[in-house]
């Protein structure tokens, strides 16, 4: 019994060494890529990747919208916009806001289901550019592994313009020039202030809102986002 014993320990340490070796094979492979895309930019995302396939499922022939726009081509308003409405303390913190979390937690546990969170833009992209939509705790604690290396390796300006570059605004439509362009006929810097509170009050559920649509509860969210828009810094 007792050599038995010694061999299953053999077996289970091995075994462990090989789980801890391959995860932190991935987490070199994730940090290897947000150091790349650090200067370059990133061909497609994780996101739009499968958002693609399940496209291709129905019609072959589907494609995304997307184009990529330096920082500096993107509106002032948008980017005012986003920030707002999507994470206030985007220059402050560092990938989480732990405030936000707080309250999202208090609000889920007295409806007894998830009807809040509170990811940051940074953990937005860190979802966006690796992760599948799938909802788990081995999910989110990746999230937050690439929210930290995202963090670690880049400056709050390039985040923001990676985001803006692959956020989802539309049915098969990511990145703020596609997004101007499909929605407003326009460019990614010409965007009014009204037209960047749109584009950021539609971000939870971009593709409910075909170009023109306006409900009561989004006019209500837009004309939020820009009452907030004045006091947003944006790196």
């Amino acid at each position: 019994m007792l050599r038995i014993a010694r061999i299953a320990w053999k077996v289970f340490c091995y075994g462990l060494g090989v789980l801890v070796l391959a995860v932190l094979a991935v987490q070199c492979w994730f940090y290897a890529q947000v150091l790349w895309w650090r200067v370059y930019e990133p061909t497609s995302t994780a996101f739009m990747e499968a958002r693609l396939a399940r496209l291709r499922a129905k019609d072959p022939r589907a494609r995304i919208v997307y184009q990529w726009v330096g920082y500096e081509r993107i509106s002032v308003q948008l980017k005012r916009a986003v920030i707002a409405a999507e994470d206030a303390k985007f220059v402050g913190h560092e990938g989480f806001d732990w405030e936000a979390i707080s309250r999202a937690i208090e609000r889920n546990e007295k409806r007894g289901r998830v009807v809040a969170g509170a990811s940051t833009i940074s953990q937005q992209l860190a979802k966006n550019l690796f992760l599948s939509g799938e909802r788990s705790w081995l999910r989110k604690g990746q999230e937050a592994v690439i929210t930290w290396m995202l963090e670690s390796a880049m400056s709050k300006r390039r985040i923001l313009e990676l985001y803006l570059n692959f956020a989802e605004w539309g049915e098969n439509v990511f990145g703020a020039e596609a997004a101007a362009r499909y929605h407003f006929g326009a460019t990614a810097s010409a965007l009014s202030a009204e037209q960047a509170a749109y584009l950021a009050a539609i971000l939870p559920s971009p593709r409910r809102y075909a170009p023109g649509r306006q409900t009561a509860y989004l006019q209500a969210r837009i004309e939020t986002v820009r009452a907030r828009m004045p006091a947003a810094q944006i790196p």
